[in-house]
């Protein structure tokens, strides 16, 4: 049975993980033991329960935000170092959605199991059910944009033009660069990923009181709905907005599309950047996973807080704009008036009131229904199958190939109605 102490280190949040009491360094004087006695979960049946400090102690930077800035600005060197021997400032780009998921997992799982020496089925056991889709959702989000990032610039095969722009602008160099782009987006990562890397670095059980509002029950259950479909929506969106984006600009290579028209089809008809609209609605989803679960705190607000920020008035819609107007107005001047006019008949981040009656926001909201919808049936099949089959049972019949209808028909469950 694997053992763990609070410390009285001055930091806070450190705790010691061991085979045996005795064997806890004496520097670091234990407060207390967890008692021994039966286990929480049959999950967690071979780790014992984990208990940390609050968030509000005076550990909270070093054992939440410290950790990821260090191993954010890591990355940076790496990519900084990319970036210069390839001159292609988009290395940046590459990072930020592939830096945020190993920081999700080294947060999880790496951490516990390298640094703490955890094993890694006991790493993996004491995270719940929120925090897994949780770490799904982090990674499903980071990998798609990551694969978006990277076939696009190798399809390219030089840097985005924005950089190249950016690249002639008089006093650039590479030598400020570190300083002033990689180093300084490292930090805004480091904020955005508090959501999914502080839950597992600081650990705050059910008991400890926070200042929102505990949901138990059906409260939480809807919670983590919404959350879902937050989710999906934003991910649905982003999705749809790069899909039908790259058929514009096929249609307009092909002549089937004017070349100074700009592309207002689909979701591009409900902002002028629906994709990073998208991703603002997948970050807001994860303090609220959060806070189904019971693990909120005010810090793993600033996640999307950050989020907003960067993609607004940093990077996102107003870097981008500013350099399509600049393009437009030397290479296309019938592709700059059409721009201006989508600038002034659409809002460029919050869809306006004119938006109810868009189809595609339906659609999009829709796609978020549908797949709280599988996930409750999900819930549901896996709650009904482990009371009414047993978990060893399941196991039995997966290992000699039965049917998954076996299953269900064992379960009771009638999901004619879901899917008719």
């Amino acid at each position: 049975m694997l053992h763990l102490a609070e410390t009285t280190n001055p930091w806070g949040g450190h705790s010691w993980v061991g085979d045996s009491p005795s064997a806890i360094p004496l520097d670091n004087r234990p407060l207390y033991e967890p008692a021994t006695g039966p286990e929480t979960t049959a999950s967690r049946g071979v780790c014992s329960k984990l208990f940390h400090s609050s968030l509000f102690d005076v550990g909270i930077l070093r054992d939440t935000l410290l950790p990821s800035i260090t191993f954010h600005s890591g990355l940076s060197l790496i990519a900084y170092g990319a970036g210069r021997l390839t001159d292609r400032l988009e290395t940046k780009d590459w990072l930020w959605p592939a830096g945020q998921v190993l920081n999700a997992w080294w947060s999880a799982l790496g951490k516990r199991v390298i640094c703490d020496g955890i094993p890694l089925y006991c790493s993996w056991a004491i995270i719940d059910r929120p925090q897994r889709l949780l770490l799904a959702g982090v990674t499903l989000w980071g990998s798609r944009l990551f694969w978006r990032i990277a076939s696009r610039s190798v399809k390219r095969g030089g840097d985005d033009p924005r950089y190249e722009a950016t690249k002639k602008q008089h006093g650039w160099s590479w030598n400020k660069a570190l300083f002033t782009t990689y180093l300084p987006e490292a930090l805004f990562q480091s904020l955005i990923t508090l959501p999914f890397t502080a839950p597992f670095r600081h650990l705050v059980g059910s008991d400890v009181p926070g200042p929102f509002a505990t949901l138990s029950g059906g409260y939480a259950a809807v919670a983590e709905a919404v959350a879902v479909g937050l989710f999906s929506m934003g991910f649905a969106l982003e999705v749809l907005a790069d899909w039908q984006l790259d058929t514009f600009k096929e249609k307009e290579k092909s002549g089937q599309e004017s070349p100074s028209a700009m592309c207002r089809e689909g979701v591009w008809s409900i902002v002028r950047h629906p994709n990073y609209l998208g991703d603002m609605l997948v970050h807001l989803s994860f303090p609220l996973l959060l806070w189904s679960s019971n693990s909120l705190q005010p810090i793993h607000l600033l996640g999307p807080l950050t989020n907003y920020i960067f993609l607004r008035y940093v990077s996102g819609d107003k870097e981008n704009e500013h350099s399509q107007a600049r393009r437009y107005s030397t290479e296309n001047v019938n592709k700059k008036i059409d721009f201006d006019k989508y600038r002034r008949e659409e809002n460029a981040f919050w869809p306006d009131k004119c938006q109810v009656s868009n189809k595609w926001t339906w659609i999009v909201v829709g796609a978020g229904w549908k797949a709280v919808g599988m996930g409750l049936v999900a819930m549901e099949i896996g709650l009904s199958i482990g009371s009414e089959l047993g978990f060893n049972e399941v196991m039995v019949l997966a290992k000699e190939g039965q049917d998954v209808a076996k299953l269900l028909a064992g379960s009771g469950l009638d999901l004619t109605d879901f899917f008719t």
